[in-house]
This record gives structure tokens, sequence and C-alpha cells, in this order.
């Protein structure tokens, strides 16, 4: 494996950075870690820009391995599905599998990433230095330019081996921007969100169903809810900048009361400090960040949203993150230099990330607008039904990017497979109870396992 005696530094102590922290000091790695924040397990932190965690198989998988998995799990709460809240007309529920064992967990984003930096100081071999802001990295000689935001002094800082996981924004990606071969891409989406908050009932009582996602799907704009250990509710709603349903066109009380009475009556009810929050509150950018080739040499790589941001709506940025900690932890077990394990990274990492970057873009549009679609409903009702007719034959792309370790890409192809015969096979239905199973199984056979047998490597890592 890479040298031990090599001190790395990680620029970045949110959740990925915390995580690969902990993973290199049980490899005998000792690890400074340089966070521009404030130690947010002492003070308050930016409220407001935090969209709750969806924690899934990949996210659980990376704990498991470091021992952390129990514990985060006692404060998650299962959401086994989306809780459909349509304009008219009762609530739909959709379950996420084939039944309850397949469900994804909500999880406090602040909570876990106190918990993450606590575990990494307790191997004894990990520092973490807040409010040190890393201004510029120079890749020719290894140096950080970093600002100390308690006194205001700035310094040069050698480092031998470097980690990038300081977010989209990162300020070690825009030092490898200066690295001749090196290119990104970043695609803001045009639509911003505001968290608010659904509080607790009596006696910490949960107002809404405490297992499922909440969404109130509407075309252009969504509002979306999930549960806290509390009782509370985290809502986010998700709007164009710009338009006649806009943040730009919420501005007044007034507006927005109107707008949260016609369009969320169920939620609006729900939020007594709506309009308080919503004005107090700032409103948060969405981005995707792409790039190659995610290391130098062997001086530095990039993990993380550092690496490869995405949109929130597949709720895999963090599950994703945590994937390259197991996988850079794989790499230095196996490999002698750091240049080996980050060209490596590179290779494994860059078009899964890609993948998920573009299937997370993809299922916004499904859920603002498909999710109360009549023919959206059928299709997901017969993928249910064959998920439970033809286990270990037919599978759904959602059902491999959150409950398995099926690669990114494999799962983005297989999905192209399994919609098109589900799409098949609704054509003319109107309940998916009278799907025809024989035609399932031949399509199943003609197309999807032929695919899965081909790439039945990629399937292995399942679990």
């Amino acid at each position: 494996m890479a040298e031990n005696k090599d001190t790395v530094t990680v620029v970045g102590a949110g959740l990925v950075g915390s995580l690969v922290a902990v993973y290199l000091a049980k490899r005998g790695h000792d690890v400074e870690v340089l966070e521009r924040r404030p130690d947010m397990r002492r003070e308050v932190v930016d409220a407001g820009r935090s969209i709750n965690l969806a924690i899934s198989t990949r996210g659980l998988h990376a704990l498991r391995q470091v021992g952390l998995e129990d514990e985060a799990l006692r404060h998650a709460i299962p959401m086994r599905g989306r809780m459909i809240h349509p304009p008219q007309g009762a609530l739909v529920f959709q379950p996420y599998g084939k039944d309850d064992s397949q469900h994804i967990n909500s999880l406090s984003r602040a909570w876990l990433n106190q918990f993450l930096m606590t575990a990494a100081e307790a191997t004894g071999k990990v520092r973490i230095r807040f409010k040190q802001r890393v201004t510029h990295a120079d890749f020719s000689t290894g140096v950080l330019t970093v600002r100390d935001d308690a006194t205001g002094e700035e310094r040069r800082e050698a480092t031998r081996v470097l980690l990038g996981t300081d977010g989209s924004a990162s300020a070690v990606r825009q030092g490898l921007e200066q690295v001749p071969g090196f290119a990104a891409t970043q695609e803001q989406l045009g639509h911003g969100y505001k968290e608010l908050t659904i509080p607790a009932g009596p006696g910490g009582a949960f107002q809404m169903e405490k297992h499922a996602l909440h969404i109130w799907p509407r075309g252009t704009f969504m509002l979306i809810a999930l549960p806290n250990e509390d009782g509370s509710f985290t809502c986010t709603l998700f709007l164009p900048w710009k338009g006649p349903v806009s943040f730009e066109s919420l501005d007044s009380p007034a507006r927005l009361e109107a707008f949260f009475a016609e369009r969320f009556p169920d939620a609006k009810a729900l939020i007594p400090d709506l309009t308080e929050a919503f004005f107090a509150r700032p409103t948060g950018s969405m981005v995707t960040v792409k790039c190659a080739p995610w290391h130098v040499g062997d001086r530095a790589l990039v993990l993380g949203d550092a690496a490869h941001a995405i949109v929130p709506f597949f709720g895999q940025g963090m599950n994703c993150g945590f994937e390259d900690c197991v996988v850079l932890d794989g790499l230095l077990a196996q490999r002698a230099s750091w240049d080996g394990v980050f060209a490596e990274m590179t290779r494994l990492r860059k078009t899964n990330a890609d993948a998920i970057a573009d299937m997370a873009v993809e299922n916004f549009i499904e859920m603002r607008d498909s999710t109360g679609n009549p023919r959206f409903l059928l299709e997901k009702a017969v993928e249910k039904v064959l998920l439970n007719a033809f286990p270990g034959e037919f599978v759904s792309r959602y059902t491999l990017v959150s409950f398995s370790r099926v690669p990114y890409r494999l799962a983005y192809e297989v999905g192209a497979i399994a919609g098109g015969i589900v799409s098949e096979l609704a054509d003319g239905l109107s309940r998916a109870e009278d799907v025809d199973l024989e035609r399932a199984g031949r399509l199943i056979r003609s197309r999807l396992v032929p695919f899965m047998k081909e790439h039945a490597d990629g399937f292995r890592a399942e679990g």
C-alpha cells in the first residue's frame, strides 16, 4: 500500500473529508484536515443550506467498513417510499422497492457530520484545524496558501499528499484547473431551493406519515419533506430562479402566502413560521460538476463534490462520495504508489460519477412532474410486479442505484433496458395486476438477462 509515513492533508471536514480521514487513519496515516468553517460541534454554522440526507446501501456500506453504521442507523428514520401530495385528491404512496426491506433512510446532515468528525479525531491520528481557508493550491510545488479566518493571517503550507474534499466550489479543484490537461465543467440548475420546517406535533408526534419521503409535485417546481428524529420534517422548496412562478416572483409575504395556499395548502397548514422562515433563510443553488482527471500525479486527488457535485434528486450525492472512500481504501490496500492509486481512482470513478450526475438531473424531472402522472404511476406499479415475479432476472434502475453497489454506469444502462420493457408491458393496461407475465418473461430473458450476464463482474459488487 501507499507509504504509511506520508502525512495526508485533507482540505474540507465535511461528510466525505471526515470519513476519508477515518479510513486513512485506520491505514496508519497521520491526517491533517483543514476546514474553513468553525467547529460545528461548538458553534452554529450556515443554517438553511443543508438538504437532509437520504443514506442508502452505498453510504451504509462505507460506514460499516469502519464500524460506524450501527450508530448512524440509530439516528436514521427509514423511508419506505414516496408519499405524493397531489393538487387535489387523496395521498398516493409509491414504495421504493419490492417490499419494506428496501428503503432509504433520512438522516440529519449536521448530526452525521459532527459524528464523523468526532470519529476521525478518536482515531488519535487525525487533527482537524478549523477556520482554515485554503485560497490557492500550487501543484508544481505542493504548497497551499491558507488563511486563518480567526486571526486573518495568511501562510504557505507544504503538503506531500493532498486530498480535496472541499465541495462543489473546491479551491483544490480550482488549483487543478491550472494544470495542463485538466478540464472541468459546471452546469448550474435553473432552480434554487429554500429550506422550511414542519415542526413536531404535541408530544413530539409526526404530523405526516413518518416513514416516507413526501413530495408535492407541481410540474416545473415541487416541495419535498423528510422526517427528523425529533418529529419534525425538513421541507425543501425547489423553484425556478426566474419566471411567472419562481423565487423572483415570490417577493412579498402576501404573494408567498397566496402561492402556498393555492399550491401546497396541506403543507401551509403545518408550517407556522412560513413567511418569517422563507424571507430569513438563504436560497441555495445547485450545480453539476464534472472534471478530469481527478488527480495530479502522486500529489493530489479530489473526491466527493469537489470532483463530482450532483444535484440532490436521486439522494446519492453523499452516498457517491462515501463510495469514493471505499474505492480509495481498497486501492490503498493493493497498490504501492500514490500515483497508481490516484490514477486508478480517476479511471474507476469518473464514469460512474458522471452516470449518477445524469441520473440525478433526470430524477428531478420525474419527481417534480411525473410522480403525479397516471401513466407514471401505472408503470411504477408494473415495475413492482416484475420485481416480485422475476427475482434475480428483473431489476430497476432505482433498485440498483439505491439498494445495491452495482456501478452507477451499469445501473444507468440497465435502467434504460428495464424501463423500455416496463413501458411496452404497460401499453393498453389499466391495472398493473393484468400485466402479461409470460410476455414479460420473454422480454426480460431476451433483453435484460443477457446484458446482466455480459456484465456479470459489475453485478458481483451488489450487496
